[in-house]
């Protein structure tokens, strides 16, 4: 498994993970406690992945189905976006290693210690919004009753599990996954970008991810790292 650390910042560093054009987006848990919430949750990731593909694709929207229709779409879009950040820790509940590639100017045993924080900040956030996101799925299940699509528990059920799946891989990082630190003069050069105005900027990532073969590398960068005005 390959992950890039990536500078987003004077001191900032972000992990960067691209899966395979054919590798699952999830996997099943076995012998956990919400099995079926499990069930729910697949089923919430293949409409994602319908809707990532249809969007990639440029493909007409349905015709409306009306407000719940138009929510659970916008739901959709957001669990898209959700899956692309959390994909490698999921990943993390099922690899033993990690080859980290990381800028060729940033000593390896900073770069260890930056992904150590990293994950230990990442486990103890989702363990937070765990517990905050389980209290909310408690009060969908007493709207299950009501006629009409339950929304609420709809996307309950994608962040309870999603939450606990993070929390697992961002745990399972620290205490079990070994990560091999690998310099990468590419990721050097990428520090630069962050200097550039939005044209040489983007022409400047760009090139660096068609070196590194990176498809998605520009639009994560262009989020992470440039702020918003």
């Amino acid at each position: 498994m390959e992950v890039f650390l990536i500078p987003v910042g004077a001191a900032r560093y972000e992990l960067y993970f691209e899966p395979g054009a054919d590798e699952a987006i999830e996997d099943e848990e076995d012998g956990t406690w919400f099995r079926g919430l499990r069930r729910q949750f697949s089923e919430i990731l293949r409409e994602a992945e319908n809707e990532r593909h249809r969007r990639h694709h440029d493909v007409a929207e349905p015709v409306s189905q009306g407000w719940a229709g138009r929510t659970k779409r916008r739901i959709l879009r957001w669990v898209v976006e959700q899956i692309a950040e959390q994909r490698l820790l999921w990943h993390l509940r099922r690899t033993a290693s990690v080859d980290v590639q990381a800028p060729s100017d940033l000593d390896p045993a900073q770069a260890a210690r930056i992904i150590r924080e990293g994950l230990q900040r990442d486990a103890d956030r989702h363990l937070r919004w765990l517990a905050v996101h389980a209290v909310g799925l408690a009060f969908a299940i007493v709207l299950i009753p009501i006629p009409g699509p339950n929304l609420i528990g709809y996307y309950f059920t994608f962040t309870v599990v999603s939450h606990f799946l993070s929390m697992r891989g961002a745990r399972r990082g620290l205490r079990a996954v070994t990560w091999l630190v690998t310099p990468n003069p590419a990721l050097a050069e990428l520090r630069q970008a962050l200097e550039l105005g939005p044209p040489a900027r983007e022409r400047h990532v760009h090139d660096i991810a068609a070196r590194l073969r990176l498809q998605h590398l520009a639009t994560f960068f262009e989020r992470v790292a440039v702020p918003t005005a």
